[in-house]
């Protein structure tokens, strides 16, 4: 964990409980200085690979290896345009090394990309690897999952189809990073930045177990370090069945965002609708210049080159609001700006049922070590339960989930030191 220009971040990867390897990859950019700030921002992002034998994991490691590097180079370009080409060239470098090898074919990857420039928080994504914005008691997600039950319920499907197809389709998704040669990704953005805001960008593993209200909460009761450990942590205490990653960028000042509003607005090129001359300018200049050339023929030339005139003038009114002579790059400020997020929106209110399921769990862990016979330090696992069921008594939500959830980290921190001791390189492994 880092603290750098009014940003505090942390970032934890995870093999699960159930994997053999880890597939997923993240990385973590922080401007070294204001000028490079104000110009490209701090970048971050998480990979999740996709393939057989090793090819997930090499193509999440190309991935994040090259979107920074590719989008800190293309300085003559706006920062969404330069993180959409980015993530084009990555998808092309990816496919290419699939394409070269026959245990890497059809690898690929799900990505989220956060930029966080004076102007706001730009997103970049493709698959189901997701971008969250806690504020408050408000938890949104400001991406949009490439996946069947999604697109579905965006086309508006009845409530019985979408749960057919959550039954079905829960894991398939309508796009990822290295497939195909070609690849549609959706910026989002900017999205106006304030002190206190937390971001977070997190594998499938993470939301495939966590709900949205859990997450939510856990950013609004936690420390930044703390939340990131504590989502890992229950992810695999519900059986953690993927690699699960989890990144956390919170705005602890001012000068992580753009509170004076001094900053330029962020252009784009070619993004905006186009626009429409009304019908009867193009019919008036047709018939002035018509008239002229009639008026022309009759030998009344001064009379023929004023109708011209005329009409080459509604020519050019038209030819302006139809936006040929506007300029052709879109400023992104006010309400204006790519994408349609946030997709949701949820309550990060700590609710009666969250914290008792966390004392559930915490009682059926401490019921595993004894009868696992592992040996770990009970005695401080007991006083953090015991406070927080105290606090939960006296119907202290808060105070009692971060007991509890600190009960269970320190738990399963004292498990994988035990595994790492016994020589276990799998140290998510916790079998309960």
């Amino acid at each position: 964990m880092q603290y750098s220009n009014g940003l505090r971040h942390a970032e934890l990867t995870d093999v699960g409980r159930r994997r053999k390897n880890n597939q997923d990859s993240f990385r973590v950019v922080v401007a070294s200085d204001e000028a490079t700030w104000r110009q490209r921002g701090h970048i971050f992002m998480v990979a999740d690979g996709m393939g057989a034998h090793a090819a997930g994991e090499l193509a999440s490691k190309l991935a994040v290896d090259y979107v920074p590097h590719l989008y800190n180079k293309y300085r003559e370009l706006s920062p969404p345009e330069a993180l959409q080409r980015a993530l084009h060239e990555a998808n092309a470098e990816v496919h290419r090394r699939g394409d070269a090898h026959i245990d890497y074919h059809h690898m690929g990857i799900t990505a989220s990309v956060l930029v966080l420039l004076p102007q706001g928080a730009l997103v970049a994504h493709i698959g189901d690897s997701r971008v969250y914005r806690q504020r408050g008691q408000q938890l949104e997600q400001l991406t949009f999952d490439h996946s069947v039950v999604w697109e579905l319920r965006k086309q508006g499907q009845s409530a019985g189809n979408l749960e057919a197809a959550q039954n079905f389709y829960k894991n398939v998704i309508t796009r990822s990073l290295g497939p195909q040669p070609q690849v549609q990704i959706d910026v989002e953005g900017p999205f106006p930045v304030e002190v206190g805001d937390s971001y977070l960008l997190c594998s499938d593993g993470l939301t495939g177990q966590v709900t949205d209200e859990e997450i939510g909460s856990i950013l609004a009761s936690f420390p930044t370090a703390e939340a990131a450990q504590m989502l890992i942590d229950l992810a695999n205490l519900r059986g953690g069945p993927d690699n699960i990653t989890v990144l956390i960028a919170k705005i602890e000042h001012p000068s992580a965002t753009n509170v004076s509003g001094e900053h330029a607005p962020l252009m784009v090129t070619g993004t905006g609708p186009k626009r429409s001359a009304p019908l009867f300018v193009w019919i008036l200049a047709a018939a002035l210049v018509l008239a002229g050339a009639g008026i022309a023929l009759a030998g009344a030339y001064p009379l023929a080159a004023l109708a011209a005139g005329a009409g080459l003038i509604c020519l050019c009114v038209g030819l302006v609001l139809q936006g040929v002579f506007s300029s052709s790059e879109n400023q992104l400020s006010g309400d204006r700006r790519l994408g349609e997020g946030p997709y949701t929106r949820t309550a990060c209110k700590v609710g009666p049922e969250f914290v008792q399921h966390l004392a559930e769990m915490t009682t059926e862990l401490r019921q595993a070590t004894v009868d696992k016979q592992w040996t770990v330090d009970l005695v401080e696992y007991d006083r953090l339960c015991q406070s927080a069921s105290s606090a939960a008594q006296s119907n202290q939500l808060v105070p009692a989930m971060q007991g509890y959830g600190r009960a269970l980290s320190f738990l399963m921190r004292e498990l994988r030191k035990k595994r790492r001791r016994t020589g276990d390189e799998n140290d998510s492994a916790v079998d309960l």
